[in-house]
């Protein structure tokens, strides 16, 4: 973060952060606390050596972090990840189209697991497949690895299938209420089909939701490969994203050691610096604030619309060996 983003982020927090001076003692600049709670999100160092560099109280530090990580989600998030609209919507479709050769995709979902040190007498709620303690990250990325929607606070036990199913993400999609434009016809086609997220194989297979043919299958059928080969270039950048995000903020590489009642509001902090850092436009107008979870309950697959949402991945399965292909499709597969 250089000296003018630095100062353009404190513009927006003073406000919330600023403490008054008393006849005792004079508060602890604005300044320095945004220093602080950014020093400990990128180098993830301990809160006893933050206060000793700092010449500050321990729980002085605590209180900083915490205070400031819960500023940055309220006043920022609102101008960095500002609520999808339909017109915001079909803006990252054409990104997609153009940067990732994926007409009508508008975002790529994945799952990421925060570790963390185990809350006491949680069991193993928190305990993944990988073999750790965690929270999970749901996140939905443009196409310039940014984040669109993120929800936070899933136990780590739990699959990213069952996360969503839990989130509000499901139950907008469930209930045609995310605002997502209306179909559109692909380039080169005459037939309208839906604007849709592309995720991996934990996803289920849904009509605003693609996910990949089965390895079985994959096999045997070229176009199935080809179709997963393009789905894999604009669900990556979700992966790349989280990359990002770990490799800026080295809290995400150690063992985050909080309470949980901190700990979901530090990382949504995260994914809106996360954004400001990358974002070229800031949404100053915007004013809005929102509860944690109030972007993003069960996403049902019932027989019909698997059955749609099927036919919609052979369609598109379809173009992407017809009039959408490029030119190099056939050589990536190839070579697998």
């Amino acid at each position: 973060m250089n000296y003018d983003k630095f100062e353009s982020l404190l513009k927006i927090l003073r406000p919330h952060i600023q403490k008054q001076n008393t006849n005792y003692r004079l508060a602890i600049s604005a300044e320095e606390r945004l220093s602080v709670c950014l020093r400990f999100l990128t180098t993830a160092i301990s809160f006893k050596a933050l206060a000793h560099e700092y010449r500050m109280g321990y729980s002085t530090v605590l209180v900083i972090v915490h205070e400031t990580c819960s500023a940055i989600w309220k006043y920022l998030r609102p101008r960095v990840m500002p609520k999808p609209t339909a017109e915001l919507w079909t803006k990252l479709a054409k990104e997609f189209e153009t940067q990732w050769n994926f007409p009508n995709c508008i975002g790529a979902i994945d799952g990421k697991h925060v570790n963390i040190r185990p809350p006491w007498n949680s069991g193993s709620q928190f305990y993944n497949y990988k073999k750790f303690f965690s929270v999970v990250l749901l996140a939905v990325a443009d196409a310039n690895y940014r984040f669109i929607v993120v929800d936070i606070g899933a136990y780590g036990r739990n699959s990213d299938s069952g996360i969503l199913s839990s989130s509000k993400l499901g139950q907008s999609l469930n209930n045609n209420t995310l605002d997502i434009p209306p179909n559109k016809c692909l380039p080169g086609t005459t037939e309208a089909l839906p604007h849709v997220f592309v995720g991996d194989e934990a996803f289920p297979l849904h009509e605003h939701i693609m996910r990949p043919f089965p390895g079985s299958q994959v096999s045997t059928d070229a176009e199935k490969k080809i179709f997963n080969y393009r789905l894999s270039l604009a669900r990556r950048i979700v992966e790349s994203s989280f990359g990002i995000l770990t490799q800026k903020f080295e809290i995400f590489q150690k063992r985050i050691r909080m309470q949980p009642k901190y700990l979901d509001i530090m990382i949504l902090a995260c994914t809106c610096l996360h954004n400001y850092l990358r974002n070229d436009e800031i949404f100053e107008n915007i004013i809005e604030t929102v509860p944690i979870n109030s972007i993003l309950q069960n996403l049902e697959e019932n027989t019909v619309s698997r059955e749609n949402a099927m036919c919609i991945r052979d369609k598109f399965k379809t173009y992407f060996n017809s009039c959408g292909a490029v030119s190099w499709q056939n050589e990536m597969i190839s070579r697998s």
